[in-house]
């Protein structure tokens, strides 16, 4: 069989698999390179199913959101096993990859297993273990190869108590003490699902003075306040000066203040790096930063024209639901298929720390400093009959709006189901709403979602009373 292509692409992650898929449903011959055993990328292994997944495992085995409720304490008599935790997160995975799978053989993607680089700007070889290299010829190349957790030189991964977050998901027990060096989405969110079971003491320490310093001041705040309430320690302002091992399942770390910290394991949440190493990529004429991360234009083109990128090898925002999107507009650029499009200026974020959070567009302060009137409402879960009945009594809504036009200009969640919940705010914003829209629409009684309309008429009442 010709091994030329319409299309040749580089990852079978997220973006890989919908850019892929987006060609081959126009009757376009494509092949899909992995290296890796199993389709999915970290997607699907090592990062976003499996660690959401745990978070479910850690809320329902630790019966996290029942104990105490009605008066009765659920906990569990047993010992949680780190087989227990584990389980559910096994079968997801699998269930993801044969989806995966399916869904490319449906398209009739080729997929070549093996490791890709660039022999020429149209030509990418694969070497393929125990057989001779296959050389794709593709009219268009689309690299996908996503990312890999960063670890700093500093940090002893060679200790097997010492964990990156992907190493993390292959733990052989669940640990009495655990140090999360990082407060970003990672560690943040491990932290809280360790501390989640109930069996852990958790330590989170983040070098900046708040943990998540990209969402908005008075979630982040609230966050923090729900982290200690579980148990977490959390430890702003110190960064780690010294490790060390005392003894096997022991990690000893020294903070910048001389504070001492000992635990079984360790997770070093140091963010992500992209997977452009050993590509070809600067032989090909294709234009790195200095991360090594992929440079492109708004249609994800490279410096290469016929080169596109997407998903985390671009860089921020990182999200798999970015990632697709990115994928499907490069690959309608590139054949010119009806529609091209661009990314949506505004798109949710989604947090699965315990609690969850969520947000989209601008914070309160970003508001302000685009010159808006601001005004907030806002509204919380203690005070919601739904928020009641799941015992959540962390959970608060925050919209920020004009003041003047009352247009929406922000929506931020924390609490159950704030990643569902985002997007109510999302249809609004992308038809230019404004805050009165919860106020006269009709909402299922008793839901989280009656939080819109009282965060509105919160709101509303500020107006008022100026």
């Amino acid at each position: 069989m010709s091994d030329r292509f319409d299309l040749v692409v580089i990852g079978s992650g997220p973006a890989g698999e919908k850019g892929a898929a987006q060609v081959a449903y126009f009757g376009k011959r494509v092949a899909l390179v992995e290296k890796e055993q199993h389709l999915g990328g970290a997607c699907a292994n090592t990062g976003t199913l499996p660690s959401k997944t745990l978070r479910e495992s850690a809320i329902y085995l630790s019966g996290l959101r029942q104990r105490d409720i009605y008066g009765v304490n659920v906990m569990l008599e047993r010992e949680i096993s780190i087989g227990d935790f584990m389980r559910q997160k096994e079968i997801v995975v699998a269930r993801e990859r044969e989806r995966e799978a399916a869904n490319l053989a449906r398209h009739d993607v080729e997929i070549v297993r093996g490791t890709a680089r660039f022999a020429d700007a149209n030509t990418v070889r694969v070497e393929i273990p125990g057989k001779p290299p296959r050389y794709l010829k593709g009219d268009v190349i689309l690299v996908a190869t996503g990312s890999s957790p960063r670890r700093p030189k500093e940090i002893p991964f060679d200790d097997p108590d010492v964990d990156d977050s992907d190493e993390i998901l292959h733990m052989d027990r669940i640990p009495k003490s655990f140090i999360v060096v990082g407060g970003g989405v990672i560690g943040s969110e491990y932290a809280s699902i360790l501390a989640g079971l109930g069996r852990t003491k958790v330590t989170l320490v983040e070098a900046r003075d708040r943990i998540l310093n990209f969402i908005d001041d008075e979630i982040g705040e609230h966050l923090t306040q729900a982290f200690r309430r579980m148990g977490i320690e959390v430890i702003l302002g110190e960064s780690i000066t010294q490790y060390e091992k005392p003894a096997p399942r022991h990690v000893r770390v020294t903070l910048s203040s001389g504070r001492v910290l000992d635990a079984e394991r360790l997770l070093a949440a140091a963010g992500r790096t992209g997977n452009t190493k050993d590509l070809g990529l600067n032989e090909i004429g294709v234009a790195l930063d200095e991360r090594g991360l992929i440079k492109v234009d708004r249609t994800y083109r490279t410096s290469v024209p016929h080169v596109y990128a997407a998903g985390d090898v671009i860089g921020a925002p990182s999200l798999v639901s970015t990632g697709m999107e990115q994928a499907r507009i490069a690959m309608r650029h590139a054949f010119k298929l009806d529609g091209e499009k661009q990314l949506e200026r505004v798109f949710p974020y989604g947090l699965y720390t315990i609690p969850e959070a969520a947000m989209i567009g601008d914070t309160e302060a970003e508001a302000v400093k685009k010159g808006f009137a601001v005004e907030v409402g806002r509204s919380f879960y203690a005070d919601n009959a739904r928020g009641q009945i799941i015992n959540d009594p962390d959970g608060m809504m925050k919209l920020v709006f004009d003041r003047t036009t009352k247009k929406l200009l922000g929506a931020h969640i924390l609490g159950e189901r704030a990643t569902d919940l985002i997007h109510v705010a999302q249809a609004v914003m992308a038809f230019g709403g404004t805050i009165d829209y919860f106020v006269e629409s009709v909402f299922n009684y008793p839901t989280l979602g009656e939080l819109y309309k009282y965060a509105a008429y919160d709101g509303l009442g500020k107006l008022r009373r100026l």
